[in-house]
């Protein structure tokens, strides 16, 4: 084991210690283990990020394995798996101004839109972040229009069996994702964490929609602005964080995607940095100002070679700490195309690889947490680490 792996496993000894009965207890509905319920670190008690577990089990998208991404039955799924934050959802706004969950504006591939004839008219080309996509846009519908469309399977040749679940829930608003969180709060007798992002903000203010303040509108409204919320805010543009970082108090990430790539609000402004420049200790400096974490792919915690094999990690996790920013890398999944090449097993693209032995090797990183499709693998994959 590399030096920089060793002060990663060196980072984690004093949270194994102090976190396994808290592991146990998060996994005990979904093991079926007997061990004592989560304790100060589960029970929401106004410390914010600090009351959560580490390595954090964040459901991305809910329990985005299993079924349809970003419905109710998703989220549902993610908390009842024991996940222990769930990303509920990807924000993005209506024609009439609501926000609703989506992974993209471009609706064709996450709801039956396509079999609406009444919306065939719909159908356009946008150019979106720089690219053109050709599909069907939230910010076309109005929210009463949304609401008669069902989600779909995003990636069926990978999940054919989420099909299964196709047309059964519609597109939550935001409003709906807090009022769901509070409600199951209350049934749960714990604090529901949730993670939404803003995206594509600079796209939607250019259409005179934008996005964070009608986030902290919500926010305000249901009393979830503040430092101790337990609702973390997300985003790949770092002025949206700053923006955000001025309307409410939530605890903020900066999302980041590969090294070479640009923020779009940073092409827009003809800021020329890139992603390599933001990890750098003065660009994670400049972040630490404003946010309270970083999103990284995983690629930028261990780089993977020619063949998709994993190498050896960088000092990204080290050089975050450093500067007081947790660390939330995207995203781990149970199936061969989206593993590192070395856990792959076999070649359908359905079957589930070794991702236990991804995670092991992600979490001895040091990170403080980790989005998965599939929240069990997680918790049990924490359970291992922290008890290994």
């Amino acid at each position: 084991m590399g030096t920089q792996e060793s002060n990663g496993q060196t980072g984690t000894t004093g949270r194994r210690a102090l976190l396994g009965a808290a592991v146990l207890g998060a996994g005990g509905a979904v093991l079926g283990m007997a061990g004592p319920a989560r304790a100060a670190g589960a029970q929401y008690t106004g410390g914010g990020l600090k009351s959560l577990p580490v390595p954090t089990v964040i459901g991305h998208r809910g329990a985005s394995g299993y079924r349809p991404e970003h419905t109710f039955g998703s989220y549902q799924l993610a908390l009842d798996l024991g996940a222990d934050i769930v990303e509920a959802g990807d924000l993005v706004p209506t024609r009439d101004g609501h926000l609703v969950c989506r992974h993209e504006p471009e609706i064709g591939g996450t709801t039956d839109v396509a079999d609406h004839p009444e919306f065939a008219g719909r159908k356009t080309t946008k150019v979106l972040d720089g690219v053109p996509t050709t599909g069907w846009f939230t910010e076309d519908f109005t929210l009463g229009e949304l609401k008669t469309l069902r989600a779909i399977e995003r990636i069926p040749a990978n999940r054919p069996h989420n099909t299964l679940y196709d047309g059964r829930w519609d597109i939550p608003t935001f409003e709906e994702v807090l009022k769901w969180q509070d409600e199951q709060t209350r049934k749960r007798g714990k604090q529901v964490w949730i993670y939404p992002e803003t995206k594509h903000p600079t796209y939607f203010r250019k259409l005179g929609l934008g996005l964070e303040e009608r986030v902290a509108k919500l926010l305000h409204k249901y009393g979830k602005d503040r430092r101790t919320s337990p609702v973390i805010l997300q985003s790949f543009e770092p002025t949206s964080i700053q923006r955000l970082n001025k309307l409410v108090d939530n605890p903020l990430v900066v999302l980041l995607s590969g090294a070479n790539s640009r923020p779009w609000d940073f092409v827009e402004t003809g800021d020329p940095r890139t992603v390599a420049d933001l990890i750098t200790p003065k660009g994670l400096r400049e972040i630490a100002g404003y946010a309270q974490g970083i999103g990284p792919t995983l690629d930028l915690v261990i780089p993977k070679d020619a063949d998709g094999n994993l190498t050896t990690p960088t000092t990204l996790v080290a050089d975050a700490h450093k500067r007081g920013l947790i660390l939330h890398p995207y995203t781990m999944r149970n199936e061969n195309p989206f593993l590192p090449a070395d856990f792959r097993k076999g070649t359908d693209a359905d079957a589930y690889g070794d991702s236990f032995g991804a995670f092991r090797t992600y979490f001895a990183t040091g990170i403080d947490g980790v989005f998965t499709d599939n929240p069990d693998t997680g918790l049990l994959a924490r359970e291992d680490f922290v008890n290994g």
